[in-house]
């Protein structure tokens, strides 16, 4: 693809020429094993969703209820002294069945035998290899990825993991720029190396990224990224092109102290080329915009989102193929991520820090997104736009601060979420019980 091509060589450049802009990291380096790391994290997640409007009994049970302990172990390693300096990073995962049943399975939180049934366990291990110059580092293998256009999800046990190359450079002070190419995306709950598949969509064959961020000051950064993925197989009837631009302006207008306002824009506009459809029905876009102002007083935190969804494209704003936390919008919450073709969405939330009322740790959200204008999916071809939906969620975490335990996590999610018939989603009542223990151990 020629633009990666072209921003190989952009990249390789202004390495090149500010290697003074920032100290260089390489020239830091303390070792391999010196500078190494391992961390350890253990989950405990009971789910329960209650679907109260679902026609489609048939394929999906209408309560699903279930819990698991995810394990996770993460090796980094330093790098060799030099110029040039070499590591390796791995990683173990294993997610364990504690409850769940043939009749209540269906969370998504592990793999499922042909029966319908829960798998009692299963593993994955994976790794990688990585070389740094300077401030860029080089890393190839099986990853754990966070940008707007490639975000593998951690919302259940264990994480989605991805393989390819990605190039990380921070040679120039307040910019990181990222270049890279990825050919699987493993499932949360499967442990195959191309586990990820849509029916509408298949398989990821590859895709390209470039982007990255630059902060002009502590208050203000902006942001771009491109991907290219290519998805499915010839002969499997849904060859699928997805071009994604991804742009976000993030200001912060410092106001007194402990006191500010924020402002948060994201957008996505996608291109879709369907290979195996006939000429002239093989192109559609789809543009979702949010804007976020939050309002920050002490302990308190008021925002307030809109959010809205334009173009041809049916299925609306398309991920999950880039990974499943590849969505970063305003309105992207619990159950629903309001990005239906034709959806406009608002959205209240309030935040609360109880440090600063003497219990540091805790800490409470409860938000409302309500949208409309949603394309009727309930009569084909009626060019309607009358679906309605809404989510109400409430959140309570407590950390410990000290002690043996510290940093044990306890966290309870709930939401609720009701549509009507043109809005073709399912009304839900969801309760999540998580309990978290990060150990860093070297």
């Amino acid at each position: 693809m020629q633009m990666i091509k072209l921003s190989v060589i952009a990249l390789a450049v202004a390495a090149a020429s500010t290697q003074m802009a920032v100290a260089s990291q390489q020239s830091e380096s303390n070792g391999f094993i010196e500078d190494s790391k391992l961390d350890t994290h253990a989950r405990v997640l009971y789910m329960n969703r209650d679907f109260r409007n679902d026609s489609g009994t048939t394929t999906r049970n209408s309560y699903n209820e279930d819990t698991g302990l995810g394990l996770k172990a993460i090796y980094e390693s330093g790098f060799t002294q030099g110029t040039v300096g070499f590591g390796v990073d791995a990683f173990g995962l294993q997610g364990i069945k504690l409850d769940s049943g043939r009749g209540r399975n269906g969370n998504g939180q592990f793999p499922t035998h042909s029966n319908g049934k829960a798998q009692d366990n299963y593993s994955q291990a994976g790794g990688a290899v990585k070389a740094r110059i300077s401030n860029t580092v080089l890393k190839y293998g099986n990853q754990f990825v966070s940008l707007p256009v490639l975000a593998t999800d951690d919302s259940r046990l264990l994480p989605e993991t991805t393989t390819g190359f990605l190039v990380t450079s921070n040679e120039i002070e307040n910019l990181e720029l990222n270049l890279g190419h990825f050919t699987a995306l493993s499932a949360q709950s499967q442990t195959g190396h191309d586990s990820v598949s849509d029916d509408d969509y298949g398989t990821l064959r590859s895709l390209d990224l470039v982007g990255g961020r630059y902060n002009f000051t502590d208050d203000l950064s902006v942001a771009y990224y491109y991907s290219d993925a290519d998805l499915g197989h010839k002969g499997d009837g849904n060859r699928l092109e997805i071009k994604k631009h991804y742009t976000n302006v993030n200001y912060t207008l410092p106001i007194a102290d402990a006191q500010s306002l924020n402002f948060d824009f994201n957008m996505y506009n996608s291109k879709f080329n369907d290979k195996d459809a006939p000429r002239g029905d093989r192109s559609s876009t789809n543009n979702v915009w949010s804007l976020a102002a939050a309002y920050t007083l002490d302990a308190h935190t008021f925002t307030v989102a809109h959010q809205r969804v334009t173009g041809g494209q049916d299925a609306g704003y398309v991920y999950g193929y880039d990974g499943g936390g590849a969505v970063f919008l305003a309105n992207s919450v619990q159950y629903q991520d309001f990005d239906q073709k034709g959806e406009k969405s608002y959205q209240v939330r309030y935040d609360l820090d109880m440090a600063t009322f003497g219990v540091p740790g805790l800490s409470f959200m409860t938000r409302y997104v309500r949208g409309s204008n949603i394309e009727d999916q309930s009569v084909a071809d009626t060019g309607r736009n009358n679906g309605k939906n809404w989510e109400r969620d409430i959140e309570a975490k407590y950390v410990l601060q000290s002690g043996a335990a510290k940093d044990l996590a306890f966290r309870v999610r709930q939401a609720t979420y009701r549509s009507n018939d043109a809005a073709g989603t399912v009304d839900n009542n969801e309760v999540r019980l998580i309990v978290e223990y990060p150990l860093s151990i070297l």
